[in-house]
């Protein structure tokens, strides 16, 4: 039923998106149009990525899901970036460390814990993503807010630039031990029982829809920049909660829906790896990337957050890490993440 909807979804908004844009209709309606559309095109990546997860494992399937589920927010941030809305990005990647940490794993933890009452998840992967949270967000972010107190716009660049190369190699530093040197080296005994399950696509077909749904995704997120001012303006939204908010929740929708209905089919290996890889994807290679990428646009941007944002990424991450040290979780453990989410969201709004 629900894929029905995303597929009528897929096929209205998609032309109604084009059509829209051409004959320039109300950017309020349009902003509407855009948003469904994006969510729709990513519930097809979230069910091509899940087809190649069972193919490929737990792990890499994560890792998928992570990448194609953030290709959305990357391609919305560089459009947004070419218009100068440097705000809305640094919002938008700090409302997808929140969304990952707060919303996705805790809708995750709450679905799948109504369902079970206790589940486990491999506790190895938990500690070494704990360590990658801690320097990734704690370390990358906040050190070039305290350095740029007293630091002029250029040295402010070089040093987000210079934290950026960094950043995009400890990343693929990442991939490289948990692909390479160290696979399987941590197995937990719970990856080796999970039953089999038949992809509901091929390979080839998995790919192919990916490929197009990615294209539609880049020119529908153009589009929806553009609508932003006018939105903000009409609703009494600050570019702040526009970014860490919707943009945040509509470009990593494919995540959202994934990782829960991997928790309520209780592989929870897939659904925290989704929700933790995806963080440590935004923070070690989509920011510095996109730091890189404004240098092509004539509004750069330094990689320097707001304090309230640095305070609830940081909150974000520290709750998480508490939560998920253990290898286990309930239902509850899922509500507490999602009561922070909700307080980080209110504060926003009101900002």
């Amino acid at each position: 039923m629900v894929n029905k909807i995303f597929f009528l979804a897929v096929l209205i908004g998609v032309p109604l998106s084009v059509a829209g844009s051409l004959m320039h209709w109300s950017p309020v309606l349009l902003f509407v149009i855009y948003c469904l559309t994006i969510i729709a095109l990513a519930s097809y990546m979230g069910r091509a990525t899940e087809s190649l997860a069972v193919v490929a494992g737990p792990q890499i399937g994560g890792l998928l899901n992570a990448t194609f589920g953030n290709a959305v927010e990357l391609i919305i941030s560089i459009f947004a970036l070419k218009e100068g809305l440097v705000e809305v990005v640094l919002a938008s990647l700090t409302g997808s460390v929140l969304g990952n940490l707060l919303l996705v794993a805790g809708l995750s933890f709450f679905v799948g814990g109504l369902k079970y009452k206790r589940q486990e998840f491999n506790v190895y992967d938990a500690r070494h993503n704990s360590g990658l949270l801690m320097f990734a967000v704690i370390v990358a972010f906040v050190i070039p807010e305290v350095f740029a107190q007293g630091m002029p716009e250029d040295k402010t660049l070089t040093l987000s630039i210079g934290i950026s190369i960094i950043l995009i190699l400890l990343y693929l530093s990442a991939l490289f031990f948990r692909l390479v040197t160290h696979r399987g080296v941590y197995q937990h005994k719970s990856d080796q029982v999970e039953e089999h399950e038949e992809a509901e696509w091929g390979k080839g077909k998995a790919l192919a829809i990916l490929a197009v749904a990615t294209v539609a995704v880049a020119y529908v997120s153009e589009n929806l920049v553009h609508t932003f001012e006018v939105v903000a303006e009409r609703f009494g939204w600050s570019e702040l909660f526009i970014g860490v908010i919707i943009v945040a929740i509509v470009g990593n929708a494919a995540e959202h829906a994934s990782a829960i209905v991997m928790a309520y089919k209780n592989k929870m290996n897939i659904a925290v790896e989704i929700a933790v890889g995806s963080t440590l994807q935004i923070a070690l290679f989509v920011a510095p990337v996109l730091v890189l990428v404004s240098l092509l646009f004539p509004t750069t941007m330094p990689l320097v957050f707001t304090m309230p944002e640095l305070i609830s990424m940081v909150t974000a991450v520290l709750l998480m890490i508490v939560i998920s040290n253990d290898g286990d979780t309930n239902w509850f453990e899922g509500a507490t993440l999602l009561a922070a989410y909700v307080i980080m969201g209110i504060g926003f709004y009101l900002l």
